[in-house]
């Protein structure tokens, strides 16, 4: 299930949106990058008609036991159904989150989603939009 607790402006693009989701298979490339993440099952948040920016944002991952971290959260790109990719990198976290429930809070919009020309270039964006959720969620 997805949903929407209360936003607030931050410029041009909302912040403050939770999305709940059941954790899914993804197809490993984030891991294969050296960057894993956590997949959310997209049907509910569909559902939801939540309009959110598509891209990059800082933001929290809560576990069910409630546990949290910060997170660097995807939102895009929309695929062949017409859904965009929600996925989020934990910072720190290690483990297997498959068939769990997690929370995505979003605190800060950082760029919007793009295609890179290589894979180094990809990582060296993935590290520096970790470095901005680490500074910015201290």
């Amino acid at each position: 299930m997805s949903h929407r607790v209360g936003s607030r402006s931050s410029g041009k693009y909302e912040v403050g949106i939770k999305i709940l989701g059941k954790i899914i298979h993804g197809d490993n490339y984030g891991n294969a990058l050296g960057f894993p993440t956590a997949n959310l099952d997209r049907r509910s948040y569909s559902s939801k008609k939540l309009k959110v920016k598509l891209g990059i944002y800082a933001g929290w991952a809560e576990l069910t036991s409630g546990k949290k971290y910060r997170a660097a959260i995807v939102i895009g790109p929309i695929d062949k159904t017409g859904l965009p990719k929600l996925e989020a990198h934990l910072i720190g976290f290690k483990g297997d989150l498959y068939g769990k429930k997690i929370i995505l809070g979003l605190e800060k919009y950082l760029r919007p989603f793009k295609k890179f020309f290589s894979e180094q270039e990809l990582k060296n964006q993935i590290r520096r939009d970790i470095l901005k959720v680490k500074n910015f969620l201290r």
